[in-house]
C-alpha cells in the first residue's frame, strides 16, 4: 500500500475536493485543510518517488512532506483569505498527518 492509498483511505481525499472547490473567503476549518493538504501531498509524494526513486532516509521524505505541505496550505491562504492561526493550525495538523500516514503506509 502506497502512501496515497493511505491518505485516500483517510478520507482525505474528499476533503482535498471541498478546499479546492471553496470560494474566496470560505469559512475552512484548519482540520479540513490540514486533510486536504495531507492528499496533495500523497499525491505529490507518490510523483515524486515515481520519478526520482524512494528518499535515502525517512528523514528526508518528512522533510519533503513538509516542504509540500506547507506550499499547499500557503497557497490555500492567499486564495481563500484565511488567518495566520489558522494556517499556522493546518501545516502542523497536516505535516502530523502527513507523518503518521507516511508510517502507516509501511514506506518507512
Amino acid at each position: 500500500m502506497g502512501l496515497l492509498d493511505y491518505i485516500q483511505g483517510q478520507g482525505h481525499d474528499d476533503a482535498y475536493e471541498q478546499v479546492n472547490n471553496a470560494p474566496h473567503k470560505a469559512q475552512l476549518s484548519h482540520e479540513l485543510i490540514a486533510a486536504a493538504a495531507s492528499y496533495e501531498t500523497a499525491k505529490a509524494y507518490e510523483n515524486h518517488v515515481a520519478a526520482n526513486g524512494k528518499p535515502p532516509t525517512h528523514a528526508q521524505a518528512k522533510e519533503f512532506l513538509a516542504a509540500v505541505t506547507g506550499a499547499f496550505i500557503d497557497r490555500t491562504v492567499e486564495t481563500k483569505g484565511l488567518d495566520y492561526i489558522d494556517a499556522e493550525r493546518a501545516k502542523h495538523k497536516a505535516t502530523e498527518d502527513a507523518q503518521d500516514a507516511l508510517v502507516g503506509s509501511g514506506e518507512y
